[in-house]
């Protein structure tokens, strides 16, 4: 079997906006949906900006937060670039508390993961549309920041 690698491709910082919408305890949990308001993408890979998306947040019963995240970037060379991704947040509930307030927090203190995809007709950009990503995520002031790794 082939070994999995991962790569460092790039980094995300988002700029969310208080929550838009409280949709209060659906079935499925407490339905939160945040508006994308921009954000930067830098690294070896790959850079731009965020143009704008939203996040559809899910706090389950087990006190996780599932994350349901739509975003259009903007590459340097003007290329768009959808991306999607899911992910789960948890942690212990001080930690998550902290969080909730706007408060720094170390990212070793909580799990932060998500699986982007992305889907661009750009040729210089194709290379997204060919790959699985993973990454990691932390919150600061601005909104969460990912370390996003191209998995080879």
């Amino acid at each position: 079997m082939p070994e999995v690698k991962l790569t460092h491709a790039f980094d995300m910082q988002l700029s969310v906006k208080t929550p838009i919408a409280n949709l209060g305890k659906t079935p499925l949990g407490g339905r939160l949906i945040a508006d994308v308001t921009g954000g930067d993408v830098s690294g070896p890979m790959f850079s731009g900006r965020i143009l704008g998306g939203a996040d559809w947040l899910l706090m389950r019963e087990d006190d996780v937060m599932q994350l349901d995240v739509r975003l259009t970037i903007e590459a340097e060379d003007g290329a768009l670039i959808y991306a999607r991704y899911e992910g789960l947040r948890h942690g212990p509930k001080e930690v998550m508390d902290k969080m909730a307030r706007g408060e720094e927090v170390d990212p070793s203190q909580f799990y932060f993961r998500v699986s982007p995809r992305f889907e661009t007709s750009s040729t210089s950009h194709l290379w997204l549309n060919k790959h699985l990503f993973l990454a990691t995520g932390e919150r600061n002031a601005q909104g969460p920041k990912y370390s996003v790794f191209k998995v080879e």
